[in-house]
């Protein structure tokens, strides 16, 4: 799940039908894959409008986060 989901962050465009097979074959149903899918692109989604509005980072967050 980690592996998908660092891919679908990073490189996006090269997700491939293999990379939701190994997420079957590891006993995720498709609706756990559907749902991994939502969690990482929702998040990818609020960061890149929140980077694009220039929202400022909460002061609780570390700078290494």
């Amino acid at each position: 799940m980690l592996r998908y989901s660092v891919k679908l962050t990073h490189t996006p465009g090269d997700m491939v039908r293999a990379d939701v097979d190994a997420l079957r074959t590891a006993g995720f149903s498709d609706r756990d894959v559907l749902d991994i899918t939502e969690v990482v692109g929702y998040y990818a989604y609020v960061n890149r409008i929140a980077d694009a509005l220039g929202v400022a980072v909460e002061d609780w967050i570390p700078d290494d986060a």
